[in-house]
């Protein structure tokens, strides 16, 4: 990943903080926001989130995940039925 890349990825992420009202905490192995008890990822990327990353996520106390790229179908249907109470966000309109 190119050096751009990256100050691209967290100027994405400053940017989704805000629009969710929360403050920007970054770092490797923590959330991207944080709003109160409410915790959140950004993911800005070519793909779309799978199932797997989503587990991975919801695993790691994860509460919303806002993606550039959206949301697998298998995806969605594990949050609708695991977890129904987390949040998915696809460039910034509610999901599921």
């Amino acid at each position: 990943m190119a050096k751009s890349d990256v100050k691209r990825g967290i100027k994405y992420e400053k940017e989704k903080a805000k629009a969710h009202r929360a403050e920007h905490v970054g770092g490797p192995g923590r959330e991207d926001y944080r709003r109160g008890e409410i915790t959140g990822e950004v993911k800005s990327r070519k793909n779309p989130i799978t199932k797997p990353e989503l587990q991975k996520l919801f695993n790691k106390g994860i509460d919303e995940v806002e993606s550039k790229t959206g949301f697998t179908e298998p995806a969605i249907k594990y949050k609708k039925r695991y977890h129904p109470e987390k949040k998915l966000f696809k460039k910034g309109k509610k999901v599921a």
